[in-house]
């Protein structure tokens, strides 16, 4: 065993402590109390003890019903966001480059307006937000075949132009909506939220994302390869055009599953990554899992103080932005942007 996974290993070991932890603790924290060991017994020892006839508790109902699916949901989201950031930086050679990159959140905000203004319900404004985040990475692959023979800049400047032409449609349709509920409540979905995740949203992005997770994590070696440039990494036997196909679709669809339960929630897979590499290094092998436990600790801690900081509670998005503004500007201060 090399230093270098010895020293992964030692990073990766308390931060997925920390995370089971906090996890626990999330659980644990809201306006009904939960003890963390009465949280740890309904997780992890109820399931496989069960008692016929016994009654329901009503910690059992908060926590399974209400708060589980909420904080499961952020895990997931973080670790998706984070890893597919990690991804696409690798994969354009550019460390200013996010999830959005292609874009995804735009197609996916879109869908998800649109569901709002024509009253599609829940599951409705979820599947069209999906849909055409998806359909959007699809258009910005289509179209940069057609723009110029370097594939990398291709896609970013075919991302660049139909995540503009999006963020328009998107204008003209809040300009158009009612300003009494419908206008309110697609600003409201744009600032990134979690609190109206269920537990069937969560069952509908658990399997999404992670297997986006472990499409990304098998190919990390990939990623490695592909930061080189194409012609090294064919010299070393890659399949270039495959690899990089694979490495967009599972971040696509980590990206496109996040957002159309989540709303916009920016910059964990920007600033994420970076700081996944300040500790363990910029090889892609341990990048990509220490930045997936590192987005779910990361968002489970932001969405605790969404929930708590004050009464009426706060979008996500907002508290993302104002963690991840000052520590992006500090990298850039200290010359960690690499």
């Amino acid at each position: 065993m090399s230093i270098y996974t010895k020293r992964f290993i030692s990073l990766l070991v308390p931060l997925t402590a920390f995370f089971v932890v906090l996890f626990i603790v999330s659980c644990a924290l809201g306006r009904y109390p939960i003890s963390p060991l009465e949280v740890a017994r309904l997780l992890f020892i109820a399931p496989f003890t069960p008692v016929a006839g016994a009654p329901v508790s009503q910690g059992a109902i908060v926590l399974l019903q209400v708060r589980l699916p909420r904080i499961a949901a952020a895990a997931l989201i973080g670790a998706g966001l984070s890893a597919s950031g990690a991804a696409y930086q690798g994969l354009f050679r550019n460390p200013l480059v996010s999830p959005d990159v292609l874009g995804v959140s735009a197609g996916a905000g879109f869908g998800a307006a649109l569901g709002i203004f024509f009253s599609l319900g829940a599951l409705g404004i979820t599947l069209l937000s999906f849909g055409l985040g998806l359909v959007t990475a699809l258009a910005v692959g289509l179209l940069a075949r057609r723009v110029g023979n370097d594939s990398t800049l291709a896609l970013v400047l075919s991302g660049i132009m139909v995540g503009s032409l999006l963020s328009s449609a998107l204008s003209f349709l809040k300009l158009v909506a009612d300003p009494s509920n419908v206008l309110p409540a697609i600003t409201y979905w744009l600032m990134g939220s979690l609190s109206s995740i269920k537990q069937g949203d969560t069952l509908f992005v658990l399997p999404l994302i992670v297997g986006a997770l472990v499409l990304l994590y098998l190919l990390r070696w990939r990623i490695n390869v592909l930061t080189l440039g194409d012609e090294e990494a064919r010299s070393l036997g890659t399949a270039v055009g495959l690899s990089r196909v694979l490495v967009i679709v599972a971040a696509t669809l980590a990206t496109a599953a996040s957002v159309s339960v989540s709303g916009m929630i920016g910059w964990v897979g920007l600033v994420i990554p970076h700081f996944a590499r300040m500790v363990g290094g910029s090889d892609y092998r341990y990048l990509i899992p220490l930045s997936m436990v590192m987005g779910a600790s990361y968002l489970l801690l932001v969405d605790d103080l969404a929930r708590l900081l004050t009464t009426a509670e706060i979008p996500i998005g907002i508290l993302t932005s104002f963690v991840g503004v000052p520590f992006f500007l500090y990298l850039i201060r200290r010359g960690r942007i690499a």
